[in-house]
């Protein structure tokens, strides 16, 4: 069902003569045969040469990028990378196969190709977005930890990263062991789990699938990211322009990040549950495949989102173009530094108050023209006046206060 490279079930019940028609290779080891028509193989198709095409090359530039430029090679890029490699598994191992059957009208490898199309392609698109839900609690842990997190330190990122490909064999192998099994399904151009049978094994298989690897990855990165949401809002009040930009590109993040994933799996998801639960013949050939590409998508909107939306891999991406050395921020390493600190503070320290008034850091930027003059008793919450590098000049923390009475 979590599949990027799947076309759910229209051979249900009532068209079982019709798919064993189409299909007359099942046990022979021949091919195949497409319920569409030449032009709608013609469309799906297309459709699907768009998506190799830019999949491929979406991802191989990511790749690219990490390799060349080594202000990239951090942990947290480390998962997106991990998320391009699978993606890029996908375009490369399984879209030209659902491809060549769409242009040709038949399945072209066989009955053992087609369970192994269906185990690889659900494999990558599992790891794909378990991958996405790591990155969101590594985005939240990171901010609520009272501590800063070591740049160097790879270990925690690598158990998710493993964590993402365990998992994923966990929900792909069972298939091949007898708990539902690999086959033709939709059109006839692709494979995957079949999810037409109504036996309680196949049931409670498809069940598990939607929950554990659409719904959990869904909960977790709507959590997350809303409670980094909540943090940046939290501290609003210290500076409105900057803490209302910010709030506003954190917000556009995360609604693109949650509607993409929602209009590339959800679709999907519920018409696998439709064709399993549903009575025999509800999803058609026809209706299957719309699902089935706009899944494939992922392929392609995942590096747009996760990777060129970032200023480290975009500023890296103008330098490629360039052949020139990539411009670095005037602030620091990340527009969430300042939530971040001031999380941080709060979870060890709490707020000060000093006769009434709390302080808060404010921002970090360029120094101010006039500094409030502080008593000998009012400190800040937190020092973060070092700089992280040597290449960035010593920011400022201008400071606000805020009456309590």
């Amino acid at each position: 069902m979590i599949v990027s490279n799947v076309s759910l079930s229209g051979c249900a019940g009532v068209n079982s003569a019709q798919c064993a028609g189409a299909g007359e290779g099942h046990l022979g080891g021949g091919s195949y045969r497409t319920t569409l028509t030449p032009t709608g193989n013609l469309v799906v198709a297309v459709c699907l040469g768009f998506i190799g095409t830019f999949g491929l090359l979406n991802n191989l530039l990511v790749l690219v990028l990490f390799c060349r430029y080594k202000m990239l090679r951090s942990p947290i890029n480390l998962l997106l990378i991990n998320i391009s490699i699978s993606d890029l598994l996908v375009c490369v191992l399984g879209t030209p196969f659902s491809f060549a059957a769409s242009t040709q009208g038949r399945w072209l490898i066989g009955e053992g190709g087609c369970v192994w199309y269906g185990f690889a392609n659900s494999l990558f698109g599992i790891v794909s977005l378990i991958s996405l839900a790591v990155l969101s609690y590594e985005r939240y842990s990171t901010m609520m930890a009272p501590t800063e997190a070591d740049p160097s330190n790879y270990r925690k990122i690598s158990l998710g990263i493993a964590l993402s490909w365990v998992y994923s064999l966990i929900w792909t192998l069972p298939p091949l062991l007898g708990w539902s099994h690999y086959g033709p399904e939709g059109p006839g151009t692709t494979c995957s789990v079949d999810w037409t049978a109504k036996t309680a094994n196949n049931i409670s298989y498809i069940i598990c699938l939607f929950v554990f690897c659409l719904i959990v990855p869904f909960l977790v990165i709507v959590f997350c990211y809303g409670k980094l949401l909540c943090a940046i809002r939290q501290v609003s009040g210290i500076n409105a322009s900057m803490s209302r930009k910010r709030e506003q590109r954190v917000l556009f993040m995360v609604v693109v990040m949650v509607i993409c994933y929602l209009l590339c799996w959800l679709p999907y998801g519920i018409m696998a549950l439709l064709a399993t639960f549903g009575p025999p013949g509800l999803v058609t050939p026809e209706a299957s495949i719309i699902p089935s590409v706009l899944a494939k998508t992922s392929t392609v909107i995942n590096p747009v989102i996760y990777v060129f939306m970032n200023k480290q891999f975009y500023r890296c991406f103008q330098a490629l173009l360039r052949c020139d050395t990539p411009q670095r921020g005037s602030s620091l390493k990340s527009s969430s530094k300042v939530v971040t600190k001031a999380m941080r503070g709060q979870a060890l320290n709490g707020p000060r108050r000093t006769n009434d008034f709390l302080f808060m850091v404010a921002s970090l930027g360029q120094p101010a023209t006039t500094l409030p003059q502080l008593g000998a008793s009012c400190e800040p919450t937190i020092d973060i006046t070092k700089a992280p590098s040597s290449e960035i000049k010593p920011v400022v923390v201008s400071l606000v206060a805020h009456f309590d009475g």
